[in-house]
C-alpha cells in the first residue's frame, strides 16, 4: 500500500484521517508518546513486574542473516564454580567464539558447588537451566549456540592450550586467538580449548558485549516459575501488611485483592564466616577498606535508604548456613520486616534443587526488587545491579545516581552520605569485565 497519498512523514497528523492508515499511525504515536512519559515518571519509588519490561530490556532481533559461520565450532571445558561465575565464564566462551567467527558448543554447567574437588563437580546441561532456542534468537547476529549434533566429524578436532601463569600475558592471549581464526587451525571443524575455567581467560571485552550475552540468558519455565512462586509470596505479605496498616490509619476494611502489588527491599547480605575471612584477606591485599561490611553495618545503612515507606518487607538472599541464625532477622529499623527463605516458608521450593538452581532463584528474585542491596565485591550482586542498569538504559535513564528512580540500588560496604550505602549503577563503557569479576568499590555514583 502506498501511504504517501494519504499521509505525508512531515505531516503525520496533517493528514486527513479518513485514511484507517493514518488513524492507526497517529493512534500508536500518541500510544507510545505516553508510554514514554509514564516510564519516566519515577517519583519514589512503585512496583513495576520485571516481566512486564521484556520488550524494552531484550535486545532487538536481527533480521538478516547471523553472519556466525555454522559448520565451524568452539568447545570449552565443562564450566564450575559459582552461578555468576559460571555465567560470566559462558559469556567469556561465547565472545571467544565470536572472535574466531565460530559457533560455540552447548557447554556443561556445574550444578553443584565444589572449588578445588573438580571430579565431584555434577554436570548439568545449559539447556536445562536456559532457554537454547530463546538464546539463539536473542542473540541472532552476535553469538550463537550449537549442539554436537550438528558436527560432521569431517576435519577433526585441534586441540588449544590456553596459556596460563605470569608469563601468559593479555597480549600473548589474544595473539593466540587471531593466529586461531586463521591458517591451518582454522581448517579443523572443531577448535577444543583445553586448560581451565573460562572464568579465567583473560579479558579482551568491553562490558556491554558481556551485557548483550547475559540479556540472551532466559531461564527455563520449570526454573521461572519457582522464582515467581517466591516473589509472589513476598509481594503478598507486602500487601497484606500494607492493608492492616492502611485500616489502622484511616479506621477501614479493604479487600487484599483490591491493593496493588507491594514493593519490596532485596539485600545480598554476605556475612558468612568465609565470606567474613576472604574479604578481610582481600581488603589486606589491595589496601581497600570498604569490601566487608558487619551485618551491623548492613542494617544501619540499609535502615537509612531514603524515602523507604513503612511497612516494607526486605528479603534477605543469604546462605543456607544462616538461616538457622535468629539474630540475623533481628536488631533491624523499625518499619522494615526481615524475611529470608525459611521464614517466607518457600525453603522447601529451594530444596528440591540442586545449587546452581537455588542460586538461579535467589538471583532472580533479587534483581525483580524495587530496591536492591548488596556487595560490590560479589559477583552475584554485580551481576543484578549489571542487569538493572542495562534494563535502565533501555528506558531512556542513563544515570541513577543524582535522581530518585523506581528500581535503585545500592552497595551496602560503600558508605554514602548520612551513612546510607551507596548509589550503585554499572558503568557500561568499561572496556573490561574485570570490575565485575573481581570487584570494585568505583561503583560509578
Amino acid at each position: 500500500m502506498d501511504l504517501s497519498s494519504n499521509c505525508k512523514p512531515s505531516r503525520l497528523f496533517g493528514c486527513h484521517l479518513t485514511s484507517v492508515t493514518c488513524k492507526c499511525l497517529a493512534f500508536v504515536t500518541i500510544a507510545l508518546f505516553f508510554r514514554a512519559i509514564l516510564l519516566h515518571s519515577f517519583s519514589g519509588y512503585g512496583v513495576v513486574e520485571w516481566n512486564n519490561l521484556d520488550l524494552i530490556s531484550r535486545p532487538l532481533l536481527l533480521n538478516s542473516d547471523d553472519g556466525i559461520r555454522r559448520e565451524k565450532f568452539v568447545e570449552v571445558p565443562q564450566i564450575v564454580w559459582g552461578l555468576n561465575n559460571q555465567k560470566i565464564a559462558f559469556a567469556r566462551s561465547c565472545l571467544t567464539a565470536r572472535m574466531l567467527n565460530r559457533t560455540l558448543l552447548m557447554p556443561s554447567l556445574s550444578a553443584s558447588l565444589f572449588y578445588k574437588e573438580i571430579d565431584r563437580l555434577k554436570p548439568i546441561s545449559f539447556d536445562k537451566v536456559f532457554q537454547f532456542e530463546k538464546f539463539n534468537s536473542l542473540c541472532n547476529g552476535f553469538v550463537r549456540l550449537g549442539r554436537y549434533s550438528d558436527l560432521k566429524n569431517q576435519t577433526g578436532i585441534y586441540d588449544l592450550q590456553k596459556g596460563s601463569g605470569r608469563k601468559w600475558t593479555v597480549e600473548r592471549d589474544l595473539e593466540q586467538l587471531k593466529q586461531s581464526s586463521k591458517g591451518p587451525v582454522d581448517k579443523h571443524e572443531v577448535i577444543r580449548f583445553v586448560g581451565k575455567n573460562p572464568f579465567l581467560w583473560h579479558d579482551h571485552w568491553p562490558v556491554k558485549d558481556y551485557a548483550r550475552v547475559f540479556e540472551c540468558l532466559v531461564l527455563v519455565d520449570e526454573i521461572a516459575k519457582e522464582a515467581d512462586k517466591v516473589v509472589s509470596k513476598i509481594r503478598q505479605i507486602g500487601r497484606k501488611l500494607r492493608i492492616k496498616t492502611e485500616a489502622v490509619q484511616n479506621n477501614f476494611d479493604a479487600e487484599v485483592s483490591s491493593l496493588p502489588p507491594a514493593p519490596y527491599v532485596a539485600v545480598h547480605m554476605r556475612v558468612e564466616i568465609d565470606w567474613m575471612i576472604h574479604c578481610k584477606k582481600l581488603e589486606q591485599r589491595s589496601g581497600i577498606s570498604q569490601i566487608c561490611s558487619s551485618k551491623q553495618e548492613i542494617m544501619e545503612r540499609v535502615g537509612n535508604i531514603a524515602r523507604l515507606e513503612s511497612p516494607t518487607v526486605v528479603y534477605l538472599a543469604v546462605a543456607d548456613s544462616l538461616l538457622n541464625d535468629s539474630s540475623i532477622l533481628g536488631g533491624w529499623k523499625k518499619g522494615l520486616l526481615l524475611f529470608e527463605k525459611k521464614k517466607l516458608a518457600v525453603d522447601g521450593i529451594y530444596k528440591k534443587h540442586p545449587y546452581l538452581i537455588q542460586s538461579a532463584i535467589d538471583y532472580e528474585v533479587c534483581s525483580r526488587a524495587d530496591i536492591f542491596v548488596g556487595n560490590s565485591f560479589s559477583t552475584f550482586s554485580s551481576l543484578i545491579v549489571l542487569e538493572r542498569t542495562q534494563k535502565m538504559i533501555r528506558m531512556g535513564i542513563t544515570s541513577t545516581c543524582d535522581i530518585d528512580v523506581r528500581w535503585p540500588s545500592y552497595a551496602y560496604n560503600v558508605p554514602g552520605e548520612l551513612n546510607r550505602p551507596k548509589k550503585w549503577m554499572t558503568n557500561m563503557s568499561d572496556a573490561s569485565l574485570k570490575a565485575i569479576s573481581y570487584g570494585s568499590n568505583a561503583i560509578s555514583c
